[in-house]
């Protein structure tokens, strides 16, 4: 009898805990897909899927990225630097400068770093040629022989009487905390970005920082998708083991000071301290190329990227070269891949052989049959994992950014 009693009173309260996570996950307005997975998730395992969805739809992820906008409201507002100027009226340029606060800036030099070991050497030259500042946030610095060499690069640098500022994203650099002391003693500042520590704060494991990104002086900045770690600049290849195929871009110029005030938005966010001086857009004779800096993320009314690279896929006439180490398209951007195609512009996709993370790379093979029928050409990238994020456009228009061409990077 006592049993049945208690087992109908767990019944009861698993189908209210059901009931009411049903009714939450209506009222946080994750967006029809979001809503519908997690209420199929929510029956299909009673208890389980209502403790799961508490757990990860975390509502305190909404209240930070409204936090995170103050901050990045709050830095803009003490920058009021003029904005660089605009380059010839380009449609994506023009859509560019539409979805963010940045206007596209022209007169800078813009280098292309394809090699995972020229990109490490040209990192340590930048960082050791700084005078006044190195700001540096990366989503994964390793603990190995080259995060270790990066971290002694920023210490030296500390020593030396730079500012130094290093921002690493919590959850993709798990475990660094030990390996930073070099640079604090230095008189560096470090800092976790969005730590999951529940007994510090409300926390969640969403709301991740996957920036990459290494500005210095105001005058040179390096952003791309590389991370710091062995499998990304050659030391694992030697060793035998697996490597990352990656890209980087150098940027001097004007844009650079965009960059500046991407990581000082969010080092706002992580520390709530403003880094007061804006930072003037340096200009050099002689530099001719065009960047529009678009910074995306949750914490944005739209989702700069994601309507980039739509915007940039409907505008092909020509060609369109697009590597993706995770391609999860979402609506909208694979129905542009194939109506472009459809329409006769010559649309290539380059992806790893083999994806690191197997179930998001037999994910992305799922959209396959469709984009082959439709005259895409799918290319598998053989020698290594390939974790570039770019796309090429008629030979006028290039994006090179850390976003992945998937649906959590586009939402």
């Amino acid at each position: 009898m006592d049993r049945e009693i208690v087992n109908s009173a767990v019944a009861i309260a698993i189908a209210l805990l059901d009931i009411v996570a049903i009714a939450m996950a209506f009222w946080r307005s994750h967006g029809v897909e979001r809503t519908l997975m997690w209420i199929f998730a929510i029956l299909a395992f009673p208890g389980v899927g209502a403790l799961s969805f508490f757990f990860l739809a975390n509502p305190y992820v909404k209240r930070t990225i409204r936090r995170k906008s103050r901050a990045a409201l709050m830095v803009r507002d003490k920058a009021r630097r003029p904005a660089g100027g605009s380059p010839d009226s380009q449609p994506l340029f023009n859509l560019a400068a539409a979805l963010t606060s940045f206007a596209p800036a022209k007169g800078n030099r813009v280098e292309l770093l394809g090699d995972n070991e020229t990109e490490l050497g040209e990192a340590a030259r930048v960082i050791a040629g700084a005078q006044k500042f190195v700001w540096v946030e990366y989503y994964i610095i390793k603990r190995d022989e080259t995060g270790l060499f990066f971290l002694r690069l920023l210490a030296e640098r500390a020593r030396a009487g730079v500012e130094v500022k290093l921002l690493y994203d919590a959850v993709g650099s798990m475990g660094l905390e030990e390996f930073l002391s070099p640079i604090v003693e230095a008189g560096g500042k470090v800092e976790a970005f969005h730590p999951v520590n529940p007994l510090r704060k409300r926390w969640s494991v969403h709301l991740r920082n996957h920036r990459k990104l290494i500005v210095v002086d105001g005058k040179v900045g390096l952003t791309g998708g590389m991370n710091v770690g062995d499998e990304y600049t050659g030391i694992a290849k030697r060793r035998g083991g697996p490597y990352f195929r990656d890209l980087q871009l150098l940027v001097e110029g004007p844009a650079v000071a965009d960059l500046c005030e991407i990581f000082a938005e969010d080092w706002s966010f992580a520390t709530d301290e403003a880094l007061l001086d804006p930072v003037e857009p340096s200009t050099a004779a002689g530099y001719t190329a065009n960047v529009a800096v678009t910074p995306s993320g949750p914490d944005q009314e739209v989702n700069a990227s994601a309507l980039l690279y739509f915007g940039g896929i409907c505008a092909a006439k020509e060609r369109i070269f697009l590597t993706s180490p995770y391609f999860i398209p979402d609506e909208p951007t694979l129905r542009a891949l194939i109506c472009a195609s459809l329409r006769g512009v010559d649309v290539r996709i380059l992806i790893p052989q083999r994806c690191d993370v197997p179930l998001v790379g037999a994910a992305g093979r799922s959209y396959f049959a469709e984009l082959l029928a439709a005259g895409v050409r799918i290319f598998h990238y053989q020698p290594a994992m390939l974790h570039s994020k770019t796309m090429a456009v008629d030979s006028r228009w290039s994006f090179v950014g850390s976003a992945n061409l998937d649906m959590r990077s586009f939402r």
